[in-house]
């Protein structure tokens, strides 16, 4: 029997295992090109998540980047400057999202103000404060704080009264849920115009908290009006942008895509099934952008250095010339790894 050079033989076995290596890397590229059109979640617990926003980055519109939150456990969390807050519900056909502030008094507490701390937004988000909010202090002091029934030609002029805080106002007479739950304490309605607004009666004032008005019914007539009624929370609307390359990306004809973006240059992305185009999915004359790049905090991606091995493994594979096949995914005696 004759003995092989063991240089050849080294050579057979490593070629065999870089090409191995090299057809499981293939077929990760493979599944993370056909995964990017499901990458982008459309709901969290029982909310739903839809353009213009995203909770998967590169997913919905650049301008609400970064912040909506969705746990593990299904929890949806709005991300402001002051902190984050507990989302109950976000409406589309009325744009705005509903938000709880752990921090703000709630009819629990009744005297018992616990510290608390301002709700503020990112100005250079689409986000605002709704005018559906009002706002109330409790404990204000008169001494910094302009404590006073309102007239009642605030109703018709309101921004001729916007400096004093209204002692009067019907949610302090009523306050929801909890008409009762101020003993010793006072209680007025003021609407900051800012967050320094805000602020500023806070350092004059025990505690705060947010009501808006949510609507249960919708008129029938234009002399009646909607009703509505008082709950804690604070209202946070939102702008959706509307534009041609989104409308034509989820048109069913033309291949029901996602709208999204490139997280590197936030230009407009269609995500489709087969990787993501500028324009629509069945628009063939459209080059893909298959490159793992495209969108970030994908569930799976191929390192630097596996890019590296799989560069040095072709050039391994092309230097030794192989002459015995290799097949993907069926090891043998031929292409073993060990």
């Amino acid at each position: 029997m004759t003995m092989m050079d063991p240089l050849i033989v080294f050579t057979y076995k490593s070629q065999h295992k870089f090409s191995s290596f090299l057809c499981v890397c293939l077929l990760m590229i493979i599944t993370f090109i056909e995964a990017q059109s499901n990458l982008c979640r459309t709901s969290c617990g029982n909310i739903p998540i839809n353009y213009p926003l995203g909770i998967d980055d590169g997913c919905g519109s650049p301008y609400y980047r970064h912040i909506l939150d969705c746990s593990e456990l299904g929890k949806l969390e709005l991300r402001t400057p002051s902190g984050r807050y507990p989302v109950h519900s976000i409406s589309y056909s009325d744009p705005h999202v509903l938000v709880a502030d752990p921090y703000m008094w709630n009819c629990q507490d009744g005297d018992n103000f616990r510290p608390t701390r301002p709700f503020s937004l990112d100005t250079s988000t689409r986000f605002s404060l709704s005018p559906q909010n009002d706002y109330l202090f409790f404990n204000c002091s008169e001494d910094y704080v302009i404590v006073e029934p309102k007239p009642i030609f605030c109703e018709r002029f309101p921004d001729r009264c916007d400096s004093s805080c209204d002692s009067a106002s019907y949610l302090c007479r009523h306050l929801p849920e909890c008409a009762t739950a101020l003993d010793r304490s006072s209680c007025c309605s003021y609407y900051p115009k800012a967050t320094e607004s805000l602020r500023l009666m806070l350092k004059y004032c025990a505690s705060y908290t947010s009501v808006y008005w949510r609507t249960i019914g919708t008129s029938t007539t234009t002399d009646s009006p909607t009703s509505q009624v008082p709950e804690y929370g604070i209202r946070v609307d939102f702008d959706i942008p509307v534009t041609t390359h989104c409308l034509q990306c989820q048109d069913p004809s033309k291949g029901a895509g996602t709208c999204g973006f490139d997280t590197q240059t936030q230009n407009f992305l269609c995500l489709c099934k087969k990787g993501n185009v500028t324009s629509y999915c069945k628009d063939l004359d459209i080059s893909e952008h298959r490159k793992a790049s495209v969108i970030a905090g994908a569930v799976m991606g191929v390192s630097a250095a596996g890019a590296v091995g799989i560069g040095v493994g072709i050039w391994f594979v092309k230097k030794l010339r192989a002459k015995a096949p290799i097949t993907c995914g069926v090891q043998s005696n031929e292409n073993r790894l060990f």
